[in-house]
């Protein structure tokens, strides 16, 4: 399984590749980035990086779903969860095969 790299370690290889900037201005860089997103998405707007990807919002109805332990149907309610789609130049970047 691959390794998961968290928001610390990130910051971290930012700083060491910018080493003119403060790792803590990095840091307030790096929230600024992911909470301006977050706020978009929470106001319902698509939030578009070319050649990274997009992240939006999809719209879940209510449903009715069903307990996989003793199957007794339950009611699921209507909600939002994130959604993110890759760009091309991510992709190509990720399905490069060496040789």
């Amino acid at each position: 399984m691959a390794a998961a790299m968290i928001k610390s370690e990130l910051v971290q290889r930012i700083s060491a590749q910018n080493p003119h900037l403060y790792q803590r201005d990095v840091e307030n860089i790096v929230n600024a980035i992911l909470g301006e997103i977050v706020a978009a998405m929470a106001r319902g707007d698509r939030v578009e990086l070319r050649g990274f990807g997009a992240f939006s919002v999809k719209n879940r109805p209510a449903r009715t779903g069903r307990n996989p332990r003793t199957g007794a149907h339950v009611s699921v309610e209507k909600k939002s969860v994130p959604f993110f789609k890759t760009g091309k130049e991510m992709r190509e970047r990720l399905n490069r095969t060496s040789g």
